[in-house]
């Protein structure tokens, strides 16, 4: 296996290209690409295949991680969480951008996906390729941060250092030219209390 290395573009990406990412996510494959923060790992939420290769290459188990995963748009995370009226208009505020919200899962989320945590991580960046592609793909993309522990800023921020450290292990890296150095800011809406777990990319100050 070895992964192709395609340009992609903050708007006017070809149909072609976004249907190219879909097949691929659809065939079980593990994708690579930016978003507005940080790149990321991605797959199809609904494939335990690729989640297992997600877990293997960032070497950590699915029951002892918490997984987050990018939805097209607010009306469709009602389909994976549990949004109050509290939540609903949090989220209405400050979405799309570099947040992720952890909220109560629904019973839509795969199994693996939560494993006993009952909570799940919702993100909608600002970043228009990704959503045309989760649009698409028709249900969420699976995201993480790719590993940076030991690294230098640019193994995981220059796409053509990514695609070299990672061509034998994903299936598409997505080049958007050079990426963040901080992931998204973790913002707790459970109870309809605002909590920060994670304070990265966007402003926590009204959170605190």
């Amino acid at each position: 296996m070895e992964a192709q290395l395609i340009k992609i573009y903050e708007k006017n990406n070809s149909q072609a290209l976004i249907e190219q990412v879909v097949q691929v996510l659809n065939k079980n494959g593990v994708i690579i690409y930016p978003t507005d923060t940080m790149y990321a790992l991605g797959c199809s939420i609904q494939s335990a295949q690729a989640i297992a290769r997600i877990c293997e290459i960032k070497q950590i188990k699915p029951n002892k991680n918490r997984f987050s995963f990018i939805c097209a748009d607010l009306s469709s995370i009602a389909n994976f969480a549990k949004v109050s009226d509290f939540a609903f208009k949090t989220l209405k505020r400050y979405l799309p951008g570099p947040y992720t919200f952890v909220l109560p899962a629904s019973s839509k989320v795969p199994a693996v996906l939560v494993q006993g945590k009952k909570t799940v991580g919702i993100r909608i960046p600002n970043y228009l390729p990704i959503l045309e592609i989760v649009k698409a793909l028709g249900h969420p993309l699976l995201t993480t941060t790719l590993p940076q522990e030991g690294l230098e800023i640019e193994d995981y921020t220059d796409p053509s250092l990514i695609f070299d450290m990672y061509q034998n292990k994903v299936d598409l890296v997505l080049d958007g030219d050079f990426g963040g150095l901080q992931p998204s800011s973790v913002i707790d809406l459970q109870d309809d209390e605002t909590e920060v777990i994670r304070e990265g990319a966007g402003d926590c100050l009204d959170f605190l």
